[in-house]
């Protein structure tokens, strides 16, 4: 997929998430594609790294803004950043998130407004900041990575909080998706199976048969790239692409966890 005729040259594209995972892959994909990028994640040091390595590697223009995604003022920096330096911003690709597993009578009751803040609000507060600038110029692509969890009913067990925002994300993204054709802006949600990142690496308890189970970051790249691909006048609404020896009556991942992406 890699190899699909894409040409953002010329494009901006906006990044969260996108020092490590599937944000990093996509990064990696959308400057191979020839777009210039502003990546957001939260940790200063792999965001420099990766930005130096998209400019060395694709000869494009990045730059790199240290996002935590649940604050509102952090949002508002990274998109005057992006638009002090490249003027205008074509692509956002939201990424960035934190998963949380844990029968309900047992998970932290702060982890509630955290995955509200991150999973939920981080990505309708950025979509709203830069949106408007979008409709003007009645063009723009939204791509936002929500989750395969999404399409279970009912949904999994352990993760009730963390499923059913992303149920809502996901239909807010589809309201917007019909509001936003009128303004020539495509919407899409990428509906992705359980990924190898650092979410599953660090993790002890995902035996070795279980990591064969979980999809590369580069499918999900590959989502994005098809989303980019398709003639103007088309849209991909939603894209999912799920583990292929995933059965939802066992969860691949079955431990108890709090960490970002």
């Amino acid at each position: 997929m890699a190899n699909v005729s894409v040409d953002l040259r010329g494009r901006v594209a906006v990044i969260t998430g996108a020092s490590r995972g599937i944000g990093r892959a996509i990064a990696t994909r959308l400057a191979e594609h020839g777009a210039n990028v502003v990546l957001a994640a939260r940790t200063q040091g792999p965001l420099d790294e990766t930005v130096n390595e998209l400019k060395l590697k694709y000869k494009i223009d990045a730059i790199g803004v240290p996002t935590d995604v649940a604050q509102l003022e952090d949002l508002r920096n990274l998109v005057d950043k992006a638009i002090t330096k490249f003027k205008q911003i074509d692509i956002l690709i939201n990424v960035a998130g934190v998963s949380s597993q844990y029968p309900f009578h047992e998970q932290p009751i702060e982890d509630f407004e955290k995955l509200a803040h991150i999973n939920y609000l981080g990505y309708v507060r950025l979509i709203r900041l830069v949106i408007v600038d979008m409709i003007k110029r009645k063009s723009g692509q939204i791509i936002s990575v929500v989750s395969g969890s999404t399409l279970v009913d009912p949904i999994p067990r352990g993760f009730l909080i963390y499923s059913s925002l992303k149920m809502g994300l996901r239909s807010f993204l589809k309201g917007l998706f019909w509001e936003m054709r009128e303004h020539n802006i495509k919407v899409t949600s990428l509906l992705p199976g359980v990924v190898a990142s650092d979410l599953t690496d660090h993790l002890k308890d995902v035996a070795v048969q279980q990591r064969d189970r979980l999809m590369d970051p580069q499918a999900v790249a590959d989502m994005v790239s098809f989303a980019l691909s398709v003639p103007a006048n088309a849209c991909p609404l939603e894209l999912a692409v799920i583990n292929q020896l995933t059965t939802w009556t066992k969860p691949i991942i079955d431990y108890k966890q709090t960490q970002a992406k």
